[in-house]
């Protein structure tokens, strides 16, 4: 059994191999049963093998971009033994981190950030006089975004022995060319080549006229091949970056080759590697998006195990409701950063292409360009999740809520997640939302008031936003035609005069659950399904204070969150009725079933029935 990097080290290529076939069927074999992200970490396993046998872990560090791709890391660093517990409450993270383990160099769930972090550890052992490694392994999406440019730009300039592995899965390799290609990547690679060639290329730049002109020749015909052999290496050359040719990404003689050299080099240097996502597992290879992020599914056939008569998720019936929408007025457009199936856009690219802009993974750039088209008189619908809308609250800001841009924010995956864990909670949206001037913010408590929610977003002026779980809705009709809400009004949905909560979003249902287990020992609950985040529905607020106890749940941050916003309109009116506020705790939710970290945190039924108990001295 591998208990740390260090064991592989002492295997031969062939048995790296049989290795790489057994990390596979790990994979494999775990997630048919725990669900999680197959497709990716199945193409990047000879990566990841092919660095740790070469690697001295965790003094070398490996920083992986997003981390979806990282299982492969997991076993390979002494968590064999848990591996069975992925994703799950208590279990190890479906993700890098630091807290789990040191070989994890970097919590990484978002995208484009790693090089970033390499740059900051390869600056550190630069000012530590040491020699460790700093390694980033980043896919060709994640290269894209804008963090990403911003640290190649500084990488190239202050040229410190980073390599970057470019893990490409969007292109083939031209096998005629590719030994030629691969001997000159060796070269250029090499510490030694740069040597000689910083060496030559300064006497010659000193030599006058005629050196000077046969310098300026030489550099036509060397970018000239390159653009010949290796046409995707020109960006990274201009920013002072090597790049070597593409080497097969599941060819382990040739990645530890091509690893071996550029880990020598004396400053940044990019390897280029090919993968197929999904190698290994026939139905992921065949379908790698739907094997990207998967539930559990049946080994022998690769189908994924779905419940027949389950409610249709909250992000098909945005994605339904927006097509609809988008029938009757010809100026909304949707925008996605990369995540077109994720957000249900998917029917209305299908309908309305000329209409759908996928931005890649750009949500700074996805959420300033909202405010142009919405400046030129069209009506923008930004759907993203919650945890990566936070990358671009300048955008939101100076973009578009300085100058009250009418763009309709959809929120999706908002609140707690369930086993992709604290990277990809949405717990902080209202928070960061509300603090925004000429912003409004609804919370739908089910489907038909999601349906109703787009509708008065799309009706409204300047920015707005509606945010809406993760996962099955709760089975309720929808309207045949959609309802407008007055602004910053919530509904009473039962009647109460012992105590009142004031629920939003979805917790509404557990509000519910909770009034209804103690009318049963004559406790009279009023619920309130408050709607709007921002403004709060101060007369709502009011009438809650005059029961003598009012009860707040969110499924957000209790830090500024919709809480805080009921606190803020007791001041406002001067109540001093006692409050009691629940939501997510001052600090990062694990992974697990949502329902379980619900009451585990205290803000499910049970939980709510008995913060009333305890303040009613029941």
């Amino acid at each position: 059994m591998i208990s740390n990097p260090s064991d592989i080290k002492l295997l031969s290529e062939p048995e790296l191999s049989i290795l790489c076939k057994e990390i596979r069927e790990e994979i494999v074999s775990v997630t048919s049963t725990n669900g999680g992200h197959l497709a990716s970490s199945l193409g990047a396993v000879e990566i990841i093998v092919a660095l740790h046998s070469l690697l001295n872990c965790p003094e070398d560090r490996i920083v992986f971009d997003v981390g979806h791709q990282a299982y492969a890391h997991k076993l390979l660093t002494g968590r064999l033994s848990r591996f069975n517990t992925l994703r799950k409450l208590d279990g190890i993270t479906g993700f890098p981190n630091p807290l789990e383990s040191e070989y994890d160099a970097h919590p990484s769930g978002h995208a484009s950030d790693s090089l970033s972090v390499a740059m900051g550890l390869a600056y550190a052992s630069k000012l530590n006089g040491d020699s460790r490694k700093i390694v980033s392994v980043i896919g060709d999406a994640s290269l894209a975004g804008g963090m990403a440019f911003e640290a190649l730009n500084h990488i190239g300039q202050e040229q410190l022995p980073i390599v970057i592995v470019l893990n490409d899965n969007a292109m083939s390799i031209s096998r005629p060319v590719g030994a030629l290609v691969r001997h000159f990547g060796y070269l250029r690679a090499s510490a030694r080549y740069r040597q000689t060639r910083d060496a030559v290329q300064g006497a010659m730049e000193d030599g006058g006229n005629v050196t000077q002109g046969m310098l300026n020749l030489g550099r036509n015909m060397k970018d000239s091949v390159k653009h010949l052999v290796i046409p995707k290496a020109m960006l990274f050359e201009q920013l002072g970056i090597t790049c070597t040719p593409p080497v097969d990404g599941h060819n382990l003689h040739q990645l530890r080759e091509m690893f071996n050299v550029a880990l020598q080099s004396n400053g940044p240097v990019l390897v280029h590697v090919v993968t197929k996502k999904g190698i290994g597992y026939a139905p992921a290879r065949k379908n790698p998006e739907l094997f990207h992020g998967v539930g559990p599914y049946d080994i022998a056939t690769g189908k994924v195990h779905k419940n027949p008569n389950a409610n249709p998720k909250y992000t098909s019936v945005f994605g339904s409701a927006l097509v609809n929408e988008a029938r009757k007025n010809k100026d909304i457009v949707a925008i996605t950063a990369a995540m077109k199936d994720g957000t249900g856009l998917d029917p209305f690219s299908s309908e309305f292409p000329d209409r759908f802009i996928d931005t890649g993974i750009t949500e700074e750039h996805a959420v300033g360009m909202a405010s142009g088209l919405a400046a030129a008189g069209k009506v923008p619908v930004v759907a993203i999740y919650s945890t990566f809308l936070q990358r671009s609250i300048d955008q939101i800001i100076i973009d578009n809520a300085l100058a009250k841009r009418h763009v309709v924010f959809a929120i999706d995956r908002a609140g707690l997640v369930g086993s992709d864990g604290p990277t990809h909670n949405g717990v902080f949206d209202m928070a960061y939302l509300r603090m925004i001037p000429h912003m409004r913010l609804m919370a739908p408590s089910n489907e038909a008031e999601l349906v109703n929610a787009l509708h008065t977003a799309l009706e409204l002026t300047g920015p707005v936003a509606l945010r809406y779980p993760r996962g099955e809705a709760e089975g309720v009709a929808l309207p045949e035609e959609p309802q407008s809400w007055p602004v910053g009004k919530g509904v009473v949905v039962r009647q109460g005069s012992d105590a009142a909560i004031l629920a939003f979003g979805h917790m509404v249902k557990y509000a519910q659950a909770a009034a209804s287990m103690l009318a049963e020992e004559g406790i009279s609950v009023r619920v309130v399904d408050m709607r709007w985040v921002k403004p709060v529905d101060d007369e709502a607020v009011r009438d809650a204070a005059a029961t003598g106890f009012v009860l707040t749940v969110e499924e957000g941050t209790v830090c500024g969150g919709a809480g805080s916003a009921v606190l803020e309109s007791m001041a406002r009116q001067g109540l001093s009725t006692p409050v009691r506020v629940m939501g997510l705790p001052d600090e990062f939710v694990e992974q697990g079933p949502v329902d379980e970290l619900f009451d585990r945190l205290g803000i499910g039924a049970n939980g709510i029935a008995s913060a009333i108990r305890s303040q009613l001295g029941r």
